[in-house]
């Protein structure tokens, strides 16, 4: 194998989480001779400790694992990072697909598959992550009544009590903050949001949107809603008589 070929990884980390040894084996061996650093889990609860410790650039993950489904491993994920997720699956129905990409899953692939096309999509993958920073928002700051997020720190507060949000979740909330009263598309909150180079399903933005939606049910006092528009999208409107602050 050529030197070209084995730096192709340049030490990025990916974690496998697979159950079926012949192809973890198989995976982390290819994966391994093009450079990449690879942590492999067999169940879902080792793999979701893993990628919380060893903060992977890429996760690849099965839907179909012990313990906890790969469904309940992708959504944990998703709630805590933007890292890249590749679902593998036996299952070849459109509407396990659709499951998996509306949790968050970032590509789906079905077993059996060759393995040129997976290490193909591995570096597609952090190809497009690595195009794809997070947007800066123009506003550093902004307060709406008891609301506040604070850009630099990435920190919400509601009643002076943090909401934990992951950085995906903090760029949608803090852009529908800042542009309240408007209507928004999903695929004008993917372009603004994940930007352009992002070519998942537009049901992630609607798993965010909930996601957001359930996080804030414990504060009956929020200032502000996120809408549904059926048919366009998703608005977020002030309670009358708050004005935002930045």
């Amino acid at each position: 194998m050529s030197g070209q070929a084995t730096s192709q990884g340049r030490g990025r980390r990916v974690l496998l989480v697979e159950d079926e040894e012949a192809v973890r084996m198989t995976l982390r061996y290819n994966l391994a001779a093009q450079g990449y650093v690879v942590s492999e889990a067999s169940s879902g609860p080792e793999g979701l400790a893993l990628a919380r410790s060893r903060t992977p650039d890429l996760v690849v993950l099965d839907l179909m694992l012990p313990e906890l489904s790969g469904e309940d491993v992708c959504r944990a994920i998703r709630q805590e990072s933007d890292v890249p997720i590749l679902m593998l699956t036996a299952r070849a129905a459109e509407s396990d697909k659709v499951v998996g990409l509306g949790l968050g899953a970032d590509d789906y692939m079905t077993k059996p598959f060759g393995v040129k096309e997976f290490m193909a999509r591995v570096a597609a993958l952090l190809r497009r992550a690595e195009r794809a920073p997070q947007p800066e928002p123009q506003a550093q700051r902004v307060q709406v009544g008891n609301f506040t997020a604070d850009a630099e720190s990435r920190l919400v507060l509601v009643d002076q009590r943090e909401v934990k949000m992951s950085p995906r979740e903090f760029s949608l909330l803090f852009f529908l903050v800042t542009h309240h009263g408007r209507v928004h598309s999903r695929d004008a909150l993917l372009r603004a949001v994940w930007g352009p180079d992002f070519h998942g399903d537009s049901k992630t933005v609607a798993v965010h949107i909930r996601w957001l939606r359930e996080k804030f049910e414990a504060f009956p006092s929020l200032p502000f809603r996120i809408n549904t528009v059926f048919g366009v999208g998703y608005r977020l409107d002030l309670a009358p008589g708050v004005p935002l602050q930045r």
